[in-house]
């Protein structure tokens, strides 16, 4: 890894150890994300502007990077990555504030 990089860059090599260390689990895996990316009642691109939105909500930067192009490569624009990104952040901040009626409760709870 580069002392500028937080993250170690993908490699062959690093997925390579990643497979050999659980065979079984990485082809499950990999069949798994096939299935969930193909078509069905929504179509490539709509799924793929859903994987960048969670992605931002899960902070993988790696996920970023790659369903970002692949969101490119199956149509979709730039517009519509960056607001797909907005309502990501609209939930992950809607949940903040949701869950504030969890410390109201326990504020209420407690007598002076």
């Amino acid at each position: 890894m580069k002392s500028n990089q937080l993250y170690p860059e993908t490699t062959k090599e690093i997925y390579d150890k990643r497979v050999a260390l659980a065979p079984e689990m990485a082809e499950a895996f990999h069949n798994f994300g096939k299935a969930v990316f193909k078509v069905g009642a929504l179509s490539e691109k709509t799924k793929q502007l859903i994987a960048v939105a969670v992605a931002h909500v899960t902070q993988c930067p790696y996920c970023i990077s790659s369903h970002t192009k692949l969101a490119l490569r199956k149509g979709a624009s730039k517009e519509e990555i960056m607001e797909a990104i907005w309502v990501a952040s609209e939930m992950r901040a809607g949940a903040a504030y949701a869950h504030a009626a969890l410390a109201i409760d326990e504020m209420e709870s407690i007598k002076p």
